[in-house]
Parts: structure tokens; sequence; C-alpha cells
């Protein structure tokens, strides 16, 4: 993981023996003999692909659940742990706010760890590595929620390619990483060893066990010779369910989530444009889209998934959207085709864009072509298809030329 602010790897059995030991002397410490944990197996090849779990819907209040579930300890145990707490609180009505936006993520992954059996408090973990924001991967990056690296995923069985990124995808990530952090525990035995698994890698856990024993239960967070971001990690879990236990004291409300809002996945019919399932959900399309990021090119591929996230309250619209309108939503074989070339290359992002405004009734939103900007780009960034961009400007098969202004809508 990145060493800098947000920790930026997820390390599965298969990668992390690629960690240096740490160099530093640990601390004398009395107890009994270290136990003996079983070697590792041996790294394979391939790994079968993640089987995600769908959690069943949940009734009450998800702070309460959370609390419930915490297995480590509480705000009083360390001094920094609670002296993060405060900062996270620092700006009560900004904590809220994020708190807002991420609950509904939030919910759905509690479902996911409960059914995986895994201490609440690894809940909280998206909002430690990216507030639970989609963060996009660039070149090798880490990527989503989790911030996930490429091999990791890999390793996950999380499918990853220049048109789906596996590690934005909400339902597989939540059910992969709580697989992963149930078998770290089943090994450890110590939720404690287990984030340090997370952040650090499980071989190098694994190491500081045999080495030092299992720590016991005080110091809450272990004397030993790790990299002071692991050892910051668990602080800031900590502390982070230090809030979710006693918000009052940071005088902070935690927010309710109505039913219709909590997370379920719909089956698509065929493939389309979000900016079109959208539209039969009756959603906003940058909602869909922070929830279904793993669609780089904006459109909803069955050949890669088969289902897009939305709340429950808008999922039976989808499903009940007429037929003929579902017929309207399917792309061209020929226009999908062109637009996920062979060749995989990722065109590149489009230049500035002159529009018509939104309040124009009767008027079709526009686009001024810059050099180099091609149909399959225009299609992909306004989530419509290359047929429909020919059709409304009379294109039949002419290349368009830089200054050309484009209808990139259908006229309202």
């Amino acid at each position: 993981m990145s060493r800098r602010g947000y920790p930026k790897r997820l390390l599965p059995l298969a990668l992390s023996a690629l960690l240096s030991a740490c160099a530093t002397t640990p601390p004398p410490r009395s107890g009994p003999a270290p136990p003996t944990i079983p070697p590792a197996s041996a790294p394979v090849e391939s790994t079968p692909p993640v089987t995600m779990a769908e959690p069943a819907p949940e009734t009450g209040n998800v702070w309460d659940r959370l609390r419930g579930s915490f297995a480590m300890a509480d705000c009083d145990a360390d001094p920094a742990v609670l002296s993060w707490a405060r900062r996270y609180t620092r700006n009560p009505q900004r904590f809220e706010q994020e708190a807002r936006a991420a609950l509904p993520k939030l919910t759905y992954v509690q479902q996911v760890a409960a059914a995986h059996d895994v201490a609440g408090e690894f809940v909280l973990l998206p909002w430690i590595e990216s507030g639970f924001r989609p963060i996009p991967g660039r070149r090798g990056r880490p990527a989503g929620m989790w911030q996930i690296m490429p091999a990791t995923a890999a390793a996950m069985g999380l499918h990853v390619d220049r048109r789906y990124d596996g590690r934005l995808d909400v339902q597989a990530t939540a059910d992969a990483v709580m697989k992963l952090l149930n078998g770290y525990h089943a090994q450890f035995h110590d939720w404690r060893i287990v984030d340090y698994a997370y952040n650090a890698g499980e071989y190098k856990a694994r190491a500081m066990v045999q080495k030092h024993g299992l720590p016991p239960e005080t110091p809450v967070i272990p004397r030993w010779p790790v990299h002071d971001i692991t050892r910051e990690h668990l602080t800031k879990l900590l502390a982070m369910a230090c809030v979710v236990r006693e918000p009052d004291r940071f005088h902070v409300s935690l927010p309710v989530l109505a039913p219709s809002q909590h997370l379920v996945k719909v089956q698509l019919p065929h493939s389309m444009p979000l900016a079109r399932a959208a539209d039969r959900a009756g959603m906003p399309l940058d909602t869909l889209k922070d929830l279904n990021a793993a669609f780089r090119n904006d459109i909803a591929d069955t050949s890669v998934a088969s289902y897009l996230m939305m709340p429950a309250g808008r999922a039976q619209q989808f499903r009940d959207a007429p037929l003929a309108q579902a017929d309207s939503d399917r792309l061209p074989d020929a226009s999908f085709a062109a637009g996920i070339g062979a060749t995989g290359d990722d065109p590149a992002p489009l230049s500035a864009t002159t529009k018509s405004s939104p309040g124009a009734a009767g008027h079709a939103q526009t686009h001024r072509v810059k050099s180099g900007e091609s149909l399959w780009q225009l299609a992909r960034h306004y989530s419509v298809s290359v047929d429909d961009l020919q059709h409304w400007n009379h294109l039949q098969g002419k290349p368009i030329k830089p200054g050309q202004v484009l209808k990139v809508s259908a006229p309202h």
C-alpha cells in the first residue's frame, strides 16, 4: 500500500511474499512461546473466479448492526484512537455529508461482511482507503473504494480489462475482500492481525506471528516492528469504529438510509449505455455511474457483467420499463463492436466540448469536434451509440471533421 495518506495496496496470499521484512528490532516481550503457524501453501498460477454472495436485504439501523458486530477495542483503549476519531469529526457537518454519501455502499458492504462472518470494523475499511469513492486506476495504480492493485485483482478473481474494471464493482469487490479477511482470521484468530495482513501482506503478518507470537490484548495497537503506515491503518480503523460507537461524544449525527435507497443487483436484459439505463430507472446518470463505475466506457456490457447496482426504489422501475423501450435500448451490434475493437487500446480523452444550454427547450446537446476525435470517442463520452450519432447528424458513413458541430443527444 502507498505510504502517502491513504494506504494503497491490498495484498492477498499469492502476492504478499514479495514484501521485504522490516529491518527494525522488535522490543522484548514476555509470555508464552510463539505458536507454530502451518506453512502457507504454494502460490498457484491461477485462482478460480470469486463466488459472489448476494446478501439478503436487512431491516433496522445499519449503525446498530455495526455496533453489534464490532470485535475490537473501544474508543478509550488507546489515546491515538481517540485522537484520530476527533480528527475525523473535526468538522461535524462535513463528516455527516461524507457519511450520507457513503451510506448506500456502506450498508451493502455491511450485509456482505455479515454473510462472511467478518468483524464489523472492516465494513469501514473503504472509508480509510478511499472515502467509499470509486477511484479509477491509472497505469497500474490501485483502483476502487478498496484500492486494489491490478495483479491483486487477478489473484482475487476480479476481471479487469479496458472495458471493465472489476475493482470498481461494488458487489464483486465487497465479496472478494470479505472472503479474504475471513480467511486471514481463520489463520490468525486476531482481527488486529487481520488488518495488518490486509495492509502489509499475509506473509509479513505470518512472519511476525512466528517470530513474536500472537500479541496480548493490551496494548490494543500491537508493539510490532511494522511500518508506521501499517500501525496507523489499524488506528484509523478503530477510530472510525469509535465514532460509530459514540457519535454523541464527537457531536455528530449518523444518517439513516431509507429502504428504497438500499442497493440491489438488477439483471440487464442486454448491453446498453448507462445513460439509457439511468433513464429507464428514473435516476440521475451520475449516480448510476458512481454505483457502476466498473464499466469504463459508460456502456453496461453484459459480456463482462450482467447486472447493475442501483437503489431498490429505482430497480423496480427499471424492471418495469415497457418492452418497446427495452428494445430501443439495445445497442446495435455493429456500433458496439466498432467501439470495442480487437486492439484493446484505450482511446484518448476528449478535448474540451461546446454544449448547448441544458435549459433550451427542444434543442439537442451539441459538441464541436476537435482534432483527433472520433465518433466512438463521442459516443463513449456522451453514453450514446455510434448509430445514434450518425442518425442525428445525417452522417451516413461520412467522416467527421474538426470544427464540425454535432448533435450528441436526441432533441427534447
